[in-house]
Order: structure tokens, then C-alpha cells, then sequence
């Protein structure tokens, strides 16, 4: 992958080399850190050199010549967290590619749609369903949702309206997503404002490689499941699955996705993974729990996705009565500091490392570990 922005924009701070080079920069260091943890062979899952991002975020910069006449740009931060004026990105799908000059066409022959225009953010599935979202720093008013509606249909994207306590949704909030895994296809919805994987082909593949690697019976206990990303094709592999998340917004997107798919052996329940500790401990009674009985679970597997924070210790000592660990990171030093207390009581079966966000220093992680 080529692009001119390379040295300068903060974004693809490895951008310069080949695709292979930035990769082995990344595995080489992550190889060092967790040397003292697994001295066998990694996993390497690599991305599309280019055209792989499937989720962008750009701000909206205006520039004014002599005669007070505006210009709109997409603006990155460069190396100096600056405002770097782009014509295109490399790293976005190429639907995302393909919207962005035409949408900033359109936005700037119109006063009611530029006007205090501060950021865009871009969800696009691999079936081409586009959302779009505009930020301002103005309230939205009748101007606005009238020619905001005519640019949805004139280019056949979804368009949502932000500024502070405003939201305003045209025709939909969500895009629907349809994942081929293991020859099976599972469909998804992602909604605007929900947490969803930016590089959807190495997320195939990431869930691929759970499923190909891990050992399933029984029930399985999934924290931080998000839209259910990995809970739904899990869910094929065990008799039922509980699986809990904090966000309202993926929570109910995870219901949805789950009738999609009609998958019915999974609960999903908004609850804190602390919380779920103090209800499985019996801790504390949780209404959201009023028609679920834990003890009537056996689970033999849990699986993790945590924030970049990695687990709380009461997390940690909870997983430690699991028979098998699925442990999903993206955050290699936090990974690191929980996996010294795990392997106290688990063995390291596999490691893999995913290469979600290629030319940046960031790389996912998996594990599989199994009880001794």
C-alpha cells in the first residue's frame, strides 16, 4: 500500500514500509514481550494491504482565501497532532473511498449542510450498506433535515445529524452486515454509536480462528460481549451461553443480531462483569437476573474481550474456575499482566496475534488456555 500522507499523518504511524516490514516491526516487539509466557510458534493473522478499514472518522476543515471564499476538507492530525488537510485515505473499504470526494462535493455547495461541520464518521459494511454522520456545532434544524434527506437519496447512504444533545436520524441508525464464517453466513446490525471490529475481513478471520482452535461442551460464560460478534457463531458450538455487556446500545443490538440469526440459547443481560461476579457469588440479587438461573449452567469455557483496561482482578479469579479461557485483547501490555496471574492456573494452548489496524503500532490479540 501506497499513500502521500505517509511519514506525516499521526494515524499510520508505520506507514512508509512495506506491508511485511510494518508487520514484522509489530510481532517482533510483541514477541519480546511475552517471551517469558509462550516460547512456541504465534499465530499471525494478517490484513488486506490497503482498503481494509470499514469504520473512519475525519474532521471537516475549512480554509478562506483573501476574499472570505471557503474551501472543505477532510483533516487528519499529523505526527505534531496538528490539522494535515487530506484528499484520500489509503487504509478506508473502497466504498468509503468512493463516498468521500463525492459527499465533500456535495457538502460544500451547501450553506445548510456545511455550516459548523466539525467531523464525519463513516460506517460501511462488505455489502455496501453506508452510514454516514455529520457533527456539528450548531443545533439542526428544518434546512438542515430537508437537504440532509435529499443528499441520503441523491447518494444512496444513510445520514445521521450530531451536535450537543441532538440526534437526528433520517431513515435508519444502523447498518446490516452479513459475515461468511466457516461457510456459514451470520448477519449482523451495527448500530451508529456502537462498538464494532473496523476491519471486518481480520475480524472473520479472528473468529475463525476461535472457532477452529478452541475445545466446546457444554456452556459457555462470554464478558464484554458487545453486539455479539463472537457470542453468535460461538453459540453454535455449545448447548447455551450467557453473555453479558454494560452498553445499552450493544446489548440491544445483540438481541437484535440474535433473532436475525435465529439463535435462541443465548442470554444476553446488561450487567458489569464485576456485577456478574457478585451474582454468580450470590453476592447481591440483580433484577436484570429475576428470570435466569446461573446455578442451572454448566459452563466449561469463558470468554473475554475487554477494554484496553484488560480484566479486574475479580475477573481474573473468576475465570480461574473455568475450564478453558478464551481471551481476546487489544491490549498487549494489559494482556500481558493477565496472563501472569492466569497461568498460575491455566496452560497457554494457542497465542495469535491479529492484524487489525495494519501501519499502526496497535495489534490484537487471542489466547486459548486450558485449565492444568
Amino acid at each position: 500500500m501506497t499513500c502521500e500522507y505517509f511519514g506525516v499523518c499521526g494515524s499510520c504511524n508505520l506507514g512508509g514500509v512495506s506491508y511485511e516490514e510494518q508487520l514484522a516491526t509489530k510481532i517482533d516487539i510483541e514477541k519480546q514481550r511475552f517471551n517469558a509466557l509462550w516460547d512456541k510458534e504465534f499465530d499471525i493473522i494478517k490484513s488486506s494491504d490497503g482498503a481494509f478499514r470499514n469504520r473512519a472518522e475525519f474532521r471537516i476543515w475549512k480554509t478562506f482565501d483573501e476574499k472570505n471564499d471557503y474551501i472543505i476538507d477532510y483533516a487528519m492530525n499529523d505526527k505534531e497532532k496538528r490539522p494535515l488537510i487530506i484528499k484520500s485515505c489509503s487504509i478506508v473499504s473502497d466504498d468509503i473511498s468512493k463516498i468521500m470526494p463525492i459527499l465533500l462535493e456535495n457538502l460544500s455547495s451547501d450553506d445548510d449542510l456545511n455550516y459548523k461541520l466539525f467531523s464525519a464518521e463513516f460506517l460501511s459494511s462488505t455489502t455496501s450498506d453506508m452510514l454516514v454522520t455529520l457533527i456539528y456545532h450548531r443545533a439542526l434544524n428544518e434546512n438542515w433535515n430537508l437537504k440532509a434527506k435529499e443528499l441520503e437519496k441523491k447518494l444512496n447512504i444513510k445520514i445521521i445529524g450530531r451536535s450537543r444533545k441532538q440526534k437526528v436520524i433520517l431513515t435508519d441508525d444502523c447498518i446490516e452486515e452479513s459475515l461468511p464464517i466457516n461457510g456459514e453466513i451470520f448477519k449482523f446490525i451495527y448500530k451508529e454509536g456502537g462498538f464494532t471490529q473496523p476491519n471486518q475481513k481480520v475480524n472473520i478471520q479472528m473468529i475463525e480462528w476461535v472457532l477452529n482452535n478452541m475445545t466446546a461442551y457444554d456452556d459457555l460464560c462470554e464478558l464484554y460481549c458487545g453486539g455479539g460478534n463472537f457470542t453468535i457463531p460461538l453459540s453454535k458450538k455449545f448447548n447455551r451461553v450467557i453473555a453479558t455487556e454494560i452498553s445499552k446500545t450493544s446489548i440491544k443490538s445483540a438481541k437484535e443480531n440474535c433473532a436475525l440469526n435465529n439463535v435462541e440459547n443465548i442470554d444476553f443481560i446488561r450487567m458489569s462483569s464485576e456485577e456478574f461476579v457478585e451474582a454468580r457469588n450470590k453476592v447481591r440479587d440483580f433484577t436484570r437476573l429475576k428470570d435466569i438461573d446461573l446455578d442451572s449452567y454448566n459452563f466449561s469455557t469463558i470468554f473475554l474481550d475487554p477494554p484496553r483496561a484488560g480484566l479486574d482482578e475479580t475477573t481474573t479469579k473468576l475465570s480461574a474456575e473455568f475450564e478453558n479461557i478464551i481471551y481476546i485483547s487489544c491490549n498487549p501490555e494489559t494482556l500481558c499482566r493477565d496472563l501472569v496471574e492466569l497461568i498460575k492456573t491455566h496452560t497457554i494452548e494457542r497465542f495469535a496475534f491479529f492484524d487489525q489496524f495494519a501501519y499502526s503500532n496497535h495489534i490484537e490479540s487471542g489466547v486459548i488456555l486450558k485449565r492444568k
